[in-house]
């Protein structure tokens, strides 16, 4: 259904250290490598799978090793006593494998790469933006790759994209401005992004908030489907 890439990917992820514990449905693995911030992970896959990992340093303080018949539901339930609080769990979108099929030239409007020439409409477009659309959306005009649709010369919707480290992976961040919603320009955006990512190499990533319906909805529309969900450790974690 996804490309091999994506599945090695997030096999490599979680996988690539000593396995504690793996059943069909749930796998527990630790990796020395993991940075702090990244220091507990759960990916929640659609094929009913779940894996995660952590330190070898965690793992030994909640005591992990001396747990044999560990479930999902447990481990979280340990987490919570430990007080390590996980941050909300983002779903994680991909195009299928037939992408070419689904991202085949199309009509997309009055739409087209930007670059750093398109400075000043970039700035018309932050400002007619709200502080917290920015935020969530996180589109950028430095970014490694930015496409923008028009409305009569004037920029209405803007999509980013920029690299994980050591991945053939790009995240995409999408932005339209309230007046120009519910028409079709950010669909037309992500797909035409999504193009110019496979163009280079690389594999898009969709990633949204569980309660975002309206991205959720963005997502399917642009014939992106779901991988999974994902967790990190909270920045905020006691632990």
């Amino acid at each position: 259904m996804f490309a091999q890439e994506i599945t090695e990917f997030w096999r490599r992820t979680f996988l690539s250290g000593g396995v504690l514990r793996r059943d069909d449905s749930f796998t527990v693995a630790v990796n020395p490598d993991l940075s702090d911030e990244n220091r507990v992970m759960v990916l929640e896959a659609t094929d009913g799978q779940t894996m995660v990992v952590l330190t070898p340093a965690l793992a030994d303080r909640l005591d992990l090793a001396r747990r044999p018949d560990l479930t999902a539901p447990a481990f979280r339930r340990i987490l919570d006593e430990a007080s390590v609080t996980l941050h909300g769990a983002d779903y994680v979108f991909y195009f299928p494998e037939a992408r070419s099929s689904l991202l085949r030239d199309e009509p997309t409007g009055d739409l087209r790469q930007l670059t750093a020439r398109d400075g000043a409409v970039f700035a018309a477009f932050e400002d007619a933006a709200s502080e917290q659309d920015l935020e969530d959306a996180y589109v950028e005009l430095d970014h490694w790759a930015v496409f923008g649709a028009f409305d009569q010369d004037r920029l209405v919707c803007a999509a980013s994209m920029y690299p994980w480290e050591d991945a053939q992976i790009v995240d995409t961040g999408v932005l339209t401005l309230p007046p120009s919603r519910g028409k079709g320009h950010a669909r037309n955006v992500v797909r035409a992004i999504s193009r110019h990512a496979y163009e280079q190499g690389f594999e898009p990533q969709y990633r949204c908030q569980l309660d975002n319906q309206a991205s959720v909805a963005l997502a399917k529309a642009s014939g992106l489907m779901l991988f999974g969900k994902w967790q990190v450790v909270s920045p905020d974690s006691a632990n």
